[in-house]
């Protein structure tokens, strides 16, 4: 358990902002862990968050942090307060390759609805925009492959660093083990 908390990154954050597919929010959710990614905010104001499935998701929703917000506005100003740099995926001309993004810093990516991508408001709110270019005849990847490609980035930048949340690593231990012996 202490091995997995050293390589946690609490300042790297997933949105999920109306992700309608069960599938594609739990595949999100396991590659956050995988990743190192340990905190998942979600905005879901038109539509109820899908069920996890368990064995898609691998159950790792016991060890992440989940915060639910009411809107994009509650959201961003929540992560700007902390100093978390918020980038929108979008589709647009004007979106920044994800690789040359910096995520040493503390960071967001935002992942909007399968059919209609990120709200208006969550792009207008967000720091920038960012894409995965597409080479292909496609114009995106499944939103749980774009996530797992932009995280898979992100965690390759901080390989070599420092989590920067050490001073809450205490807590944090306490909170999984009371998860780790409280029944299922």
């Amino acid at each position: 358990m202490r091995e997995v908390l050293d390589r946690r990154h609490d300042d790297l954050v997933v949105v999920l902002e109306n992700i309608h597919d069960a599938h594609n929010a739990s595949a999100i959710l396991r590659s956050c862990d995988a990743f190192g990614v340990g905190r998942i905010a979600l905005v879901y104001n038109n539509q109820v968050f899908p069920e996890i499935s368990g064995g898609v998701a691998a159950r790792v929703e016991k060890w992440l942090q989940i915060d639910r917000y009411g809107s994009a506005e509650e959201c961003v100003s929540a992560l700007k307060s902390e100093g978390i740099t918020v980038y929108a995926t979008q589709l647009t001309e004007d979106a920044e390759d994800y690789l040359s993004v910096d995520f040493l810093g503390p960071s967001a990516i935002v992942l909007g609805n399968e059919h209609a991508g990120c709200s208006a408001e969550m792009v207008g709110l967000a720091d920038g925009g960012i894409i995965v270019p597409m080479v292909g005849f496609v114009q995106s990847l499944n939103v749980s492959v774009a996530a797992a490609v932009v995280m898979a980035e992100m965690a390759r930048q901080r390989r070599n660093s420092e989590p920067a949340w050490t001073a809450r690593k205490a807590e944090l231990e306490q909170s999984w083990i009371d998860r780790e012996s409280s029944p299922r």
